[in-house]
C-alpha cells in the first residue's frame, strides 16, 4: 500500500472517468481531470457531469486531448501527480469497424504520450483501461486474466490488447509499476447515450423498437459503475510489484516479472439480454417493442469475468445486483432528461 493524493485522470468528464474523480474528490484527494470533450455524443451530457465537481477546491479541470504530445508532456512537467488513471479512450465496438483511425490515434498513440510522461516524471501507479473485449474468440469461460487475449474481434478491442502489450513493456524497460483493468459491460447513471441502457431506455418510452443482436442470446457479465470505480481506488493503492516466481517457461500473462498486473472488474454473474430489458421493462412501467437482429461483426457473445484474483489481492468483488443497478438508472434517467413515467 502506498499513500497517493495527486492524481491525474484522463478521460474526466467520461462515464467511469466523471464517477471516478467524484469519488475520489469525496475520499480528499486532489484530482487533475484531462478530457478533451469530442463530439461523439452529447458534449452537454459531458459538461453536465463535470458540473458535480468542476468548482471542487481539490480539482483541475484541463480541455486536452492526449494525442497531442506535447500538451501532455507540458501538463506532466507543471504538475505533480503521484499516480496516473488513463481512461480516456475512442470507446464503442461497432464505430470501430468505421472508423479506425480514430482508435489507432486515440487509444494507441494518446496511450503512448501518457507512457512517455509517465516514465518521465517518477509515477508511482499509472492504472488504465483495458475491457473485457479483448478475450474475442476466446471461449472458455469465465474469462480468466489467465486465458488467451490473442484472437481479438474488433478494432476497440485490438487497441486494448495493445495498450496491455505497451504497459508491460515500459514495466519491463524503466520500472513502471502498471495495472490494466479489463471492464465487464459497465452500466449506471450518467452513461453513454450509445450504451444499451440508455438506448433501451430511450426506445421504450418512445414507442421505438429497441435492435438486439445475435437475437436477443448475448448474454452479459453486467457490472454497476460504482463497482468499478471501488474497484479502480482499491487497485490504485496497491502498486504491483515484480512477480518474484513468475517462470518464462510457463508465462501467466495476468503478472509478470516486471511490476505488472492485469485484472477481470466484473459481476462474475452472466446475464441473458433479455432478463436485463424484463427488469427496465419493469422499472418503467412499459414493454419493449423488440428487433431480432443477427450477430454483429465485432461482438462477442459471451462475457463473464473470472474475478478470483481480484478478491485474493483485493478483498474486493462487485456486489450490486443488475435490478439495484438498473433501478437506481432509471431514477437518474427521469431527472436528468426530465421524463415521467
Amino acid at each position: 500500500m502506498i499513500n497517493i493524493n495527486n492524481i491525474l485522470v484522463t478521460g474526466s468528464a467520461g462515464f467511469i472517468g466523471s464517477a471516478l474523480t467524484q469519488k475520489l474528490l469525496n475520499d480528499g484527494m486532489r484530482v487533475t481531470g484531462v478530457d478533451n470533450h469530442n463530439n461523439y455524443y452529447d458534449q452537454k451530457l459531458k459538461e453536465a457531469r463535470i458540473s458535480r465537481y468542476k468548482n471542487h477546491k481539490n480539482y483541475s479541470h484541463c480541455i486536452i486531448d492526449i494525442e497531442n504530445k506535447e500538451a501532455i508532456k507540458n501538463l506532466f512537467t507543471n504538475n505533480y501527480f503521484e499516480a496516473v488513471i488513463n481512461l480516456a479512450a475512442q470507446p464503442g465496438v461497432r464505430y470501430s469497424l468505421e472508423n479506425p483511425e480514430r482508435y489507432i490515434n486515440t487509444n494507441i498513440l494518446g496511450f503512448l504520450n501518457i507512457l512517455e510522461a509517465s516514465k518521465s516524471n517518477d509515477i508511482k501507479h499509472l492504472v488504465y483501461a483495458s475491457s473485457s473485449s479483448i478475450y474475442g474468440l476466446n471461449q472458455d469461460i469465465p474469462f480468466s486474466t489467465k486465458s488467451n487475449t490473442d484472437h481479438p474481434v474488433s478494432i476497440y478491442a485490438a487497441t486494448k490488447k495493445t495498450n496491455e502489450l505497451m504497459a508491460h513493456t515500459y514495466s519491463h524497460l524503466y520500472d513502471i509499476p502498471t495495472t490494466g483493468l479489463r471492464f465487464f459491460t459497465v452500466y449506471g447513471p450518467w452513461d453513454r447515450p450509445d450504451m444499451a441502457l440508455q438506448s433501451f431506455t430511450n426506445s421504450i418510452l418512445n414507442n421505438q423498437p429497441i435492435k438486439l443482436y445475435n437475437f436477443g442470446e448475448h448474454r452479459r457479465d453486467f457490472t454497476y459503475i460504482d463497482d468499478i470505480v471501488e474497484g479502480i481506488i482499491r487497485v490504485l493503492n496497491k502498486p504491483p510489484n515484480k512477480d518474484k516466481e513468475w517462470d518464462r517457461s510457463n508465462p501467466d500473462p495476468s503478472s509478470s516479472s516486471a511490476p505488472y498486473r492485469i485484472y477481470n472488474i466484473g459481476n462474475n454473474n452472466m446475464v441473458k439480454i433479455n432478463k436485463y430489458i424484463e427488469i427496465l421493462e419493469k422499472e418503467l412501467g412499459q414493454k419493449a417493442r423488440k428487433k431480432l437482429l443477427p450477430l454483429q461483426p465485432g461482438d462477442v457473445e459471451n462475457t463473464y469475468a473470472d474475478v478470483e484474483d481480484l478478491i485474493k489481492d483485493f478483498d474486493y468483488q462487485p456486489q450490486t445486483t443488475i435490478e439495484e443497478g438498473i433501478s437506481r438508472f432509471v431514477k437518474w434517467y427521469l431527472e436528468y432528461y426530465k421524463k415521467s413515467l
